[in-house]
């Protein structure tokens, strides 16, 4: 008689097959450049603030150590966006003055780690029985202040770029 295999190892390989394929196709894609339109980038981040908000109303942090967690996940978050968000390249086209963006392959596997290490997080928390609810908080708290980030520094970025072109 066969033993049969872990069903959650199969889990784990089909994630890792999909992940794969999806960073194949993103990683194809950041070859391109793509218009960057400055009037959108706050969209994203106001998106986000509304899930943290609603995570926080729905179950907010049971003590004061869950609030500085909150904080906490907020600014390190915001730091890792900014350094995401330098990784970008804009560019302005002379003559059109119109703002181009590519994103860098280190941006991706950045947030790949990111990602990694948040399954890790989640992962601990459950062996050590801290609160899922906490846990998510902090997970929403940290993706806000990386987009956040990330979206600044890219708008001034290209604000500054975009005022260099023209004066220029």
């Amino acid at each position: 008689m066969q033993p049969h295999p872990n069903p959650q190892w199969i889990s784990y390989a089909a994630t890792a097959v999909v992940v794969m394929f999806v960073l194949f196709l993103r990683l194809r894609r950041m070859r391109q450049t793509r218009p960057l339109r400055l009037e959108t980038l706050w969209i994203v981040p106001a998106v986000m603030l509304l899930v943290l908000a609603a995570s926080i109303w729905e179950h907010p942090p049971a003590t004061p150590l869950g609030w500085l967690w909150l904080a906490l996940a907020l600014v390190v978050g915001a730091g890792a966006g900014w350094q995401r968000g330098k990784l970008m390249r804009l560019t302005v086209d002379p003559a059109t003055h119109r703002l181009n963006q590519q994103s860098s392959p280190a941006a991706l596997l950045f947030i790949v780690a990111l990602i990694l290490a948040r399954r890790g997080l989640a992962f601990e928390a459950e062996q050590n029985g801290v609160n899922v609810f906490t846990v998510t908080g902090i997970l929403f708290a940290f993706a806000f202040g990386l987009l956040a980030a990330t979206r600044a520094e890219i708008y001034l970025r290209a604000k500054r770029l975009l005022d260099a072109a023209r004066a220029a």
